[in-house]
């Protein structure tokens, strides 16, 4: 038993490192990895390697990513940020709190943080830099608001969790986990925006960014801001029908996959020019990484390997200890790694450590959610590599600088800050 584990704990380390160093996809080496360790290591058939690939969770991720991908491509996303600049009112320092709100909303509905960074990073560093803000201040409230709304019930990874949790009869609280990344985010933004000054910012017009479809920019004060756009009848509809996912899934427990992609459905017959766009923008690379990690961590399942670490883990003592060293574990390794590679991954080793009954369930993975994710912008992360192609030629080493010291504060304080207040109290 020992040896399967240490070859499937050893493949799961291997794919991790190509997917790192590589262009190919974690998903797809996971998908690889599955049938290389299942059906020759342990022998299984096709049909029992794929046994744990989660349809529901394909559902979920196609039917938000189908629907925020209408709103994209209708101009539904680009409105929001329209009205969002114009809310600003001047106030330039609060231009990065406007972002962070943006990409904290953005992913809370279901988009694809880094869809969500492509979006709003090439923006924000711009306008930024044309009104005397830090563009490393803005680059790291985009992320920090991408990590708060990821871990939303509607979130990618706050949908994931979800799912795990109760794929292995654990609690959780969708609540808790969504407020306290959402705290955790605006504590971490806060200090960056405090230790690091936000610059000398000069005046924002009331439209200081044109929004092009497509989420480009013309940046610089708008001398006209000319008379402002109407929603117009299918940005309207779209906006009605993210109210509608959100009661139906959190009021009347209807299913959140069928019901996203029933809506995203409707609104593409509706509307068939943004529906057939919408096919483009579905997240298939995060689809294809989480299923193929997910039916991989499954044959890990079924051949000992997660119970064999989970116990390895779970004979640290204190149990305590234990779950600091799972936080630490998320946070490295997410620097470089998928943060939701890492955590579909690291979730279920959990289980043992957990079964104890000396750390809570709920306050390990919220706080396991908090660690892996505050060094999303990491300068060898999706964000912080889109973060650094789009500042100035003067200012990029700066911006790598600065987003390195971040996240390597973020890898120790977010773990030690998350376990002493979520685990260590047993408060939750």
């Amino acid at each position: 038993m020992a040896l399967t584990a240490l070859i499937s704990i050893a493949v799961l380390a291997l794919i991790i490192v190509v997917a790192t160093v590589s262009p190919v996809n974690l998903g797809a080496l996971a998908f690889v990895a599955a049938f290389v360790v299942g059906g020759i290591l342990d022998g299984e058939s096709t049909r029992d390697v794929l046994g744990e690939f989660p349809a529901d969770m394909f559902v979920v991720l196609v039917g938000i990513t189908y629907l925020f991908g209408i709103a994209r491509s209708n101009g539904t996303v680009d409105r929001v940020i329209e009205r969002t600049f114009r809310a600003v009112r001047g106030r330039a320092a609060a231009l990065p709190w406007v972002f962070f709100g943006l990409s904290t909303v953005l992913c809370g509905i279901g988009g694809n943080p880094g869809a969500v960074a492509v979006i709003l990073l090439p923006v924000g560093m711009a306008i930024a830099s044309a009104h005397g803000v830090r563009p490393l201040v803005v680059a790291i409230t985009i992320g920090m608001g991408a990590t708060a709304g990821t871990f939303s019930p509607l979130g990618v990874l706050g949908i994931t969790i979800r799912g795990i949790q109760a794929g292995n009869g654990l609690a959780f609280d969708p609540i808790l986990l969504f407020v306290a990344t959402l705290v955790a985010g605006v504590v971490a933004a806060g200090a960056a925006t405090v230790l690091i000054g936000s610059g000398r910012p000069v005046a924002v017009a009331t439209d200081p960014v044109a929004v092009r479809p497509g989420g480009g920019a013309a940046t610089g004060p708008a001398s006209d801001p000319g008379p402002r756009a109407g929603l117009g009848v299918e940005c309207t509809v779209t906006l009605a029908a993210f109210v509608v996912l959100v009661a139906g899934a959190l009021l009347f427990a209807i299913d959140i996959g069928f019901l996203s992609l029933s809506i995203a459905v409707l609104l593409a017959l509706a509307y068939p020019a943004s529906g057939r766009a919408a096919v483009r923008d579905i997240s298939w690379g995060v689809v294809l990484l989480l299923t193929g990690v997910v039916t991989y961590v499954g044959v890990l399942e079924r051949n000992g390997t997660i119970a064999w670490a989970g116990d390895a883990v779970a004979s640290i003592e204190p149990a305590l200890l234990a779950a600091l060293l799972v936080c630490l574990i998320g946070a490295v390794v997410s620097a470089f790694a998928s943060t939701m590679g890492m955590v579909v991954a690291l979730v279920p080793m959990t289980a043992p450590l957990v079964l104890t009954g000396q750390v809570s369930p709920v306050g390990l993975v919220v706080a396991l959610g908090i660690s892996s994710s505050l060094v999303d912008v990491s300068p060898f992360s999706t964000c912080g590599a889109l973060a650094m192609a789009n500042a100035s030629e003067h200012e990029r080493r700066g911006v790598y600088r600065g987003l390195l010291a971040f996240s390597a504060s973020v890898a120790v304080i977010g773990p030690l800050a998350s376990w002493a207040v979520l685990v260590a109290t047993g408060w939750f």
